[in-house]
């Protein structure tokens, strides 16, 4: 490669990546925080309610049942729509239901909401990672995906903090804080909503704001690794939508992030009751502090691991290895009861939790041919969000029963252990290209 294609490359890439990625890290902020929020509102929610920790469990999990029943239609129909379009629907109508479960006035009130509201949030993640695919090429997706998910960490680093202090902050017309935590942190997704629709650019050939220069090369680039995809696809006899449902890679890849989801989201949901239980004396707002940490430092150890997957072109063991650190370090939390060494414990754990997304979502692309590709990762995601419903459902079962949390991360560390094998025993693929040496036949 000479000096000036290289340079245009680099200039290319940098420009795709900032003028895209912060816009979708913003979105993915609030639809997190939408989603989790409800976390730092039991710490008064589930009193005024009666919510028992079983019932709890049950209101976060289903979410994902709304989820996982819409989650493919949404993203054929955002193939047909358009990503501009489809995402500016999907947050308005999320952040309306999201402003409503302020309003909830029982547990069933409270199941209907987040129901709705994994309906309206469906299709969203797999439409993201779908969109990035129109914009990255296959080396640089691990390390994309990874920018774009710190938004999950980030929405508890701001999001803790700022959902506690109105909880203890703001009571307006003698209505509770954890009802305005709701509404206020509902309407930035209608007003992003609205903003997506004209900043958004649904392909590289409608993109004003790169040169003809920077368009062709980025497009003969996705135009180079889609025909060698198409190519395979040909030799392979694979087409379309039905035959994504009936791979065994997809519903391999499904089952390994629906046993990592039960893991990961279990610790998320009950992390504000997790600290808690460490300490009588804390206030909302000093809890929320807290939770920051593990974020912060989930975040800065997943873009570094993602990055390196990139660089050694690696997904598979850079997915797995994060998984049994994960796994052992929540075994630690639940046996140890100094609270500095569990909130030690829950961090390194957290961290493993988040270094596995980067390099396991690029394991599809590179693994899906284009016409799977769409179908495929909504899939993986929904039937791997499942996960989200047993994880918070188990812990807060088991906290029922035994009275303490430790039970519930024990189950939590198994699925993580479970993931890890699983990725684990997966076999590679002997290739000459070097960006194909690392597929995985399942």
């Amino acid at each position: 490669m000479n000096n000036a294609t290289e340079n245009l490359e680099k200039r290319t890439i940098r420009k795709v990546t900032r003028r895209i990625v912060p816009f979708l890290f913003v979105l993915y902020i609030i639809s997190y925080l939408d989603r989790a929020n409800i976390g730092y509102a039991a710490l008064e929610m589930n009193e005024a309610l009666g919510l028992t920790s079983q019932v709890f469990g049950i209101a976060t999990g289903i979410f994902f049942i709304g989820y996982f029943l819409f989650e493919v239609p949404s993203n054929i129909l955002m193939q047909r729509f358009g990503a501009r379009v489809w995402i500016t629907r999907i947050l308005i109508t999320w952040g309306i239901i999201s402003v409503a479960t302020g309003f909830a006035q029982n547990a069933t009130q409270l199941y209907i909401i987040r129901f709705l509201l994994g309906v309206a949030e469906a299709g969203f993640f797999p439409a993201v990672i779908l969109y990035i695919t129109y914009w990255f090429r296959i080396k640089e997706q691990a390390s994309t995906i990874a920018m774009f998910m710190t938004a999950i960490a980030a929405s508890y680093i701001i999001g803790a903090p700022f959902s506690t202090w109105i909880m203890d902050n703001i009571n307006w017309m003698g209505i509770p804080g954890w009802r305005w935590m709701f509404v206020l942190e509902g309407m930035p997704a209608v007003i992003l909503g609205i903003v997506t629709f004209f900043y958004l650019t649904d392909r590289p050939e409608d993109a004003k704001w790169l040169t003809k220069e920077e368009k062709n090369w980025l497009l003969a680039e996705l135009k180079k690794e889609r025909e060698a995809k198409e190519q395979t696809e040909k030799n392979q006899k694979q087409h379309g939508h039905k035959e994504a449902l009936t791979d065994s890679k997809v519903w391999y890849l499904a089952l390994i992030y629906f046993v990592y989801i039960a893991g990961t989201l279990g610790v998320g949901y009950w992390m504000p009751q997790i600290i808690k239980g460490l300490s009588t004396y804390l206030t909302n707002t000093q809890i929320g502090l807290i939770a920051t940490i593990p974020y912060i430092a989930a975040s800065i150890a997943m873009n570094y691991w993602s990055r390196r997957s990139d660089r050694m072109e690696e997904r598979r063991m850079h997915s797995a290895l994060p998984l049994i650190v994960a796994a052992i370090t929540l075994i630690g939390a639940g046996m140890t009861a100094q609270p500095f060494l569990a909130m030690f414990l829950i961090t390194v754990s957290l961290a493993g939790m988040y270094c596995f997304k980067g390099p396991f979502w690029a394991l599809p692309t590179m693994l899906l041919t284009p016409a799977k590709a769409a179908v495929g990762i909504a899939v993986i995601n929904s039937i791997g969000n499942l996960g989200g419903f047993v994880g918070p459902y188990a812990v807060g079962l088991l906290k029922d029963t035994t009275g303490s949390t430790s039970a519930g991360l024990y189950f939590l560390s198994a699925m993580l252990l479970i993931a890890f094998l699983m990725l684990l025993f997966m076999r590679k693929e002997k290739n000459n290209s070097s960006e194909e040496t690392n597929k995985i036949a399942i």
